[in-house]
């Protein structure tokens, strides 16, 4: 197995581990047990790999970090709106 494999597993391992959290919330609205400052550095970070992996041209950090950072802004964004 090359490593760029093992970058793809990890990518869709840590993507679809938000999945769960995005579904909930979207549904119930419910965002008091979610962290406002956590979920804005987080998706700030994220942001940022997205960035090193256009800079370095990874697919596997590219793919991930735009799946996840898509994740974390719409938590993020329900947090915003309803608190």
């Amino acid at each position: 197995m090359s490593a760029e494999w093992l970058g793809y597993a990890a990518a869709v391992l840590t993507s679809i581990a938000f999945v769960p959290q995005a579904i909930k919330t979207v549904r119930s609205r419910d965002t008091r047990s979610i962290s406002l400052g956590m979920y804005v550095v987080f998706t700030v970070g994220v942001g940022f790999w997205f960035a090193y992996g256009v800079a370095l041209m990874s697919w596997p950090m590219i793919l991930a970090n735009s799946v996840t950072f898509a994740l974390a802004a719409t938590i993020l964004g329900l947090k915003l709106r309803y608190g």
